[in-house]
């Protein structure tokens, strides 16, 4: 059997303004979750996490099973990949719902652990359409 790795110490969000903070942060798709991140700047400070699950994914079960597995998927991958000092707020979408739980906590620990890639978009001043006649 492979070493058992305690889950690291992650903190919670709690208060509204503590969520509303971080979406001034960057943001991260998934297919099963949008990832909001922010640096609080603190290199001591354990990592704080927190689940938004509207009431457009579902009924009350289904918002809080959605609840569980994406805590459960932080518990045991996604926690390793935390960075100090960052607070995390999961938006999750419908599809986490059934997702396979292997697939779910995959593309968490992708989102939690890399930077977002820059984005993509035209570089202003050109136009796409030059014609010549």
């Amino acid at each position: 059997m492979p070493p058992i790795r305690q889950s690291p110490l992650i903190g919670r969000l709690k208060k509204r303004s503590d969520f509303l903070a971080v979406r001034k942060g960057e943001r991260r798709k998934g297919p099963y979750f949008v990832l909001e991140v922010l640096n609080r700047g603190g290199a001591e400070e354990t990592p704080r996490v927190g689940y938004t699950v509207t009431k457009r994914q579902g009924n009350a079960v289904e918002r809080n099973r959605i609840r569980r597995r994406l805590r459960e998927a932080v518990r045991l991958k996604a926690g390793f990949d935390m960075k100090p000092g960052h607070d995390y707020v999961v938006v999750a979408r419908r599809d986490a719902l059934n997702a396979p739980f292997a697939d779910l906590s995959e593309s968490l620990a992708r989102r939690i652990g890399r930077p977002a890639a820059p984005q993509q978009g035209r570089q202003g001043g050109t136009e796409p359409n030059n014609r010549t006649e």
